[in-house]
């Protein structure tokens, strides 16, 4: 690849950021999925460095103490983060990588990698249609619906830091429109 670069993808949820990412994915083979590691267990179905990195707590700690993560986060009781090893695999051997992080996650890698990344936030096109989407899902109880569209707001305030801002009002203009910007980057 010419020029291989690592897109950094976020959004708040509902925002529509995987259905950006999976079209793109199949569409340049030539760009890796960043496969995070975690201490979580692993689920029936899953394969140990295709869907995670499955690591013990122990590892993973000892791989934040020598610094061998690019960005990591400890929630629901276990670790996820992203191997720096594989990051600089890829570019080694020059390959570029799309990443589904969160906003902190990605402005991690731009601090790690700043002639490297691309930031790219995935926008709903209103608070109002972030929310009918959430709601749509089933998926979560009132709380949690209000939880999101409360870290939402701190999400789409440090978007506003990233290189490229999309609006996912229509999917398809959306990965349209970050289908160029990966054009742009990675093929000019």
């Amino acid at each position: 690849m010419k020029n291989p670069k690592l897109f950094a993808f976020a959004a708040p949820s509902g925002g529509g950021k995987t259905s950006v990412i999976k079209p793109l994915l199949k569409k340049y083979s030539e760009i890796e999925f960043s496969v995070s590691a975690t201490t979580r267990s692993m689920r029936p179905g899953e394969t140990n460095g295709k869907d995670y990195f499955f690591l013990s707590k122990q590892d993973f700690e000892a791989l934040i103490a020598s610094g061998g993560f690019v960005e990591h986060e400890f929630f629901f009781d276990n670790h996820y983060g992203t191997l720096k090893r594989e990051v600089d695999r890829a570019l080694k051997t020059g390959h570029s990588m799309i990443f589904d992080v969160d906003v902190k996650g990605a402005l991690s890698i731009r601090a790690m990698y700043p002639n490297e990344s691309v930031l790219i936030f995935i926008v709903p096109p209103s608070l109002e249609i972030l929310e009918q989407r959430l709601r749509n899902r089933g998926t979560e109880d009132e709380q949690k619906v209000r939880n999101r569209l409360q870290r939402a707001a701190m999400e789409m305030e440090t978007g506003k830091q990233f290189d490229a801002i999309v609006v996912n009002d229509a999917l398809e203009l959306a990965i349209a429109e970050v289908d160029t910007i990966i054009t742009k980057h990675i093929f000019s």
